[in-house]
């Protein structure tokens, strides 16, 4: 009997997923759905020594033919920018992500002034304008799943909707209306700053079940984006931690909610930004998890190695 198929690929400092599941109703006799697509920066894959690929490349490779759901779970560069070209490529047939489609329509380009741009504010604008030209790019219809949602993506197949909730939604909402809006230099820096450290904690918060066996799926949510969940809505054999496993991806007590049996880390092999914090890893480990990660260092012999507990 075939199974459903869940790829977490390779695209170093960023996140990306494919999932495949068998439904004679989709072409080909699969529903593919992409969960964000990682980082769309050549820097990103130039050491391709772990195999990093990029999405979309990646992708073409597995012989991917169509897309029927892209999920982009938060508007940050490591996860929203490699959708692009996927998209460009294989145009969705639907489009989830978190903001209002009314807004989204009217968004403009932001410029990007030279006088106090850092690196970390340039990823973000570039996330900010490649998120518009995907959302304006497509013709498909376009969702904002919000908590409570529950929705049967295909045969087996089902997705709750753990977050954001409408109230979160509407204060990134805001947030972001009133960045396009502002027209003082020093006030856009302090808003976008602001946004860009909220953003993790607006993430899609995907729960999948199939056939008995549970996903979580929380974008970038660490640990203070699952207040207000009822910790047995968490439970999950397979758990994807948040923020690429920095320290404050998850809590112990979370941990022991979700219970799950294999924990996934998208973290560069380089550990950049703190991620694959030892900590977080030996805490999940002693809860009996197995642990996989997306991007693994090469050992002596210049092979990569399978995934390894920490």
């Amino acid at each position: 009997m075939e199974e459903l198929k869940l790829t977490f690929v390779n695209v170093g400092y960023g996140e990306a997923a494919l999932l495949e599941c068998p439904d004679p109703a989709f072409p080909g006799g699969t529903f593919v759905m992409v969960i964000d697509g990682g980082s769309a920066e050549a820097e990103e894959y130039r050491d391709s020594a772990t195999g990093r690929i990029p999405l979309d490349q990646y992708l073409s490779l597995r012989g991917v033919d169509h897309i029927d759901l892209m999920a982009a779970t938060h508007v940050h560069e490591d996860h929203l920018c490699g959708l692009l070209p996927a998209a460009e490529k294989l145009p969705p047939a639907a489009l989830w992500q978190t903001l209002p489609p009314e807004f989204c329509r009217s968004m403009r380009t932001l410029d990007i002034p030279a006088e106090g741009l850092t690196p970390s504010r340039s990823k973000f604008l570039r996330a900010l304008n490649d998120y518009r030209r995907l959302c304006l790019g497509q013709s498909c219809p376009r969702h904002r799943p919000l908590a409570g949602m529950e929705l049967r993506l295909c045969r087996d197949l089902l997705v709750r909707v753990l977050g954001p909730s409408r109230a979160q939604a509407e204060k990134l909402a805001s947030s972001c209306r009133a960045l396009y809006e502002e027209a003082d230099p020093s006030a856009f820096w302090q808003r976008l700053d602001q946004l860009d450290a909220a953003m993790n904690n607006y993430s899609l918060i995907l729960l999948l079940e199939y056939r008995g066996t549970r996903i979580l799926l929380p974008g970038d949510t660490n640990y203070m984006g699952y207040g207000g969940l009822d910790p047995a809505s968490l439970r999950a054999d397979l758990f994807k931690v948040g923020h690429h496993g920095q320290r404050d991806g998850i809590s112990a007590e979370q941990i022991q909610a979700i219970a799950p049996r294999a924990v996934v880390c998208c973290a560069s092999s380089d550990r950049r930004y703190n991620s694959a914090d030892p900590a977080i890893l030996q805490m999940m480990a002693d809860s009996g998890a197995r642990l996989y990660f997306s991007d693994c260092p090469p050992g002596p012999d210049g092979a990569v190695p399978p995934p390894i507990r920490p």
